[in-house]
């Protein structure tokens, strides 16, 4: 009644010893078999230390369990994953209808606010017309009476040319001069209205458009939050060989050295330069247009990069990041890291995107549709300038803009950068 009992098996072959065809008892670990006791006195495992079936056994189960343990726990971390993602991407659903009902409010409003300008644009129009056809009828009416009274003033010359004494014709002469003095004054005031007349006013018709789209244009940044940056180039901070403009906004790459004073932020060794301006906060978003000629950099840097040596270039250090743009490739750069992108630069346009708080700069190629390029992740520490970088044969145009939904619309005056 002490005996360990088991199940009986029909296959009693596999737990004999193939060799001595005695019953395997023992386990050798060594060699991962199991054995006689034939195999562990004179055979090839003699010497080995082995053990006990049930206790080697009992071991395989341990470590099976351990084993199994470790699958488990990797098991609940990836349904947890799993559970994770899909939370995620039911957020990303929520998000995404949100935002296409904030988006077809918005455009409702947009369409409201284009009708409203069209109104007053149309009405402007219709005012001008109505004012300058009622000056038109006055001065017909007015020429109208003049004419009847030159039909009336002949009549009484012709009248004067059937007279035939002499007398009473030169007495008649004498009055028909003085109205005629009168009908010269009536002619040099009709000259006078003349004048007068004028076209419809499309400078008037052009401003009430203007401000309408303006109107729409600082409604639509506002509701999304976004800024249109007036960016500006920094002259004490331009390279010696880039001549720039009266207004700040054209940057030319000279073979002249422009002889500018010294300055403690002036670029030495490359043809680099930075914006007036500097963001520590906000979403902010601007275009740049390029003639796909040379190689040109687009990015933003910290105040404290390098002005000198070979870290000041815009792709070799830890305080900028960048796109670098050449006739064949496209490539992102961070601290002398560059990540070639699988995009072929077709587009001239490109847009920039950078969301402070969130760490997020990106570039778009601006074509139909809209290529992301590259979105750098970092934790800013310091205020960001734009910083562009010229080549020969380079040619470079910022626009300002504003973004919509991820869809970027043209708006406004341009910052002009060419080589």
């Amino acid at each position: 009644m002490d005996h360990v009992l088991s199940e009986p098996t029909s296959s009693f072959g596999n737990k004999k010893c193939t060799t001595h065809e005695k019953v395997l008892e023992y386990y050798c670990p060594q060699d991962t078999a199991c054995l006689c006791v034939s195999c562990c006195l004179f055979g090839k495992h003699r010497g080995h230390q082995v053990e006990r079936l049930d206790e080697a056994s009992e071991k395989k189960k341990q470590k099976l369990r351990q084993y199994l343990n470790k699958l488990n726990v990797q098991k609940a971390e990836i349904q947890t994953r799993i559970q994770s993602l899909h939370n995620h991407k039911g957020k990303i659903q929520e998000k995404a209808s949100e935002k296409k009902k904030n988006m077809n409010k918005l455009f409702m409003n947009i369409k409201e606010q284009l009708e409203m300008a069209e109104k007053k644009v149309l009405s402007e129009i219709s005012r001008q017309e109505m004012k300058i056809l009622s000056q038109i009828d006055d001065r017909i009416k007015k020429m109208e009476i003049e004419k009847d009274e030159l039909s009336r003033k002949m009549h009484d010359v012709e009248e004067m040319c059937r007279v035939t004494d002499p007398i009473r014709l030169l007495q008649k002469n004498q009055r028909a001069s003085l109205s005629d003095k009168s009908v010269e004054a009536k002619e040099k005031a009709a000259v006078s209205d003349d004048e007068m007349a004028d076209d419809l006013e499309d400078v008037l018709i052009s401003s009430i458009l203007h401000r309408s789209m303006k109107d729409i244009v600082t409604y639509v940044t506002s509701e999304l939050g976004t800024h249109v940056p007036d960016i500006l180039l920094d002259v004490d901070t331009a390279h010696t060989y880039m001549g720039l403009s009266e207004d700040l906004r054209t940057a030319l790459r000279l073979k002249e050295n422009q002889g500018r004073p010294e300055s403690p932020g002036r670029f030495q060794t490359y043809c680099q330069v930075l914006s007036r301006c500097s963001f520590s906060s906000g979403r902010h978003y601007w275009e740049v247009e390029w003639n796909q000629i040379g190689d040109c950099g687009i990015g933003m840097c910290y105040p404290s990069i390098e002005r000198n040596g070979y870290q000041s270039a815009m792709d070799h250090n830890d305080k900028s990041w960048c796109l670098i743009l050449s006739d064949k490739k496209c490539s992102a750069l961070h601290n002398s890291v560059s990540l070639v992108t699988d995009v072929n630069p077709t587009c001239p346009t490109l847009g920039v995107f950078l969301d402070y708080e969130a760490g997020r700069l990106s570039f778009y190629e601006l074509c139909d549709p809209i290529r992301h390029l590259h979105t750098f992740r970092a934790s800013f520490t310091e205020p960001l300038h734009v910083i562009l970088y010229v080549f020969k044969g380079a040619s470079v145009n910022k626009k300002m803009s504003f973004m919509s939904g991820g869809m970027f619309k043209k708006i406004g005056h341009k910052l002009k950068i060419e080589v």
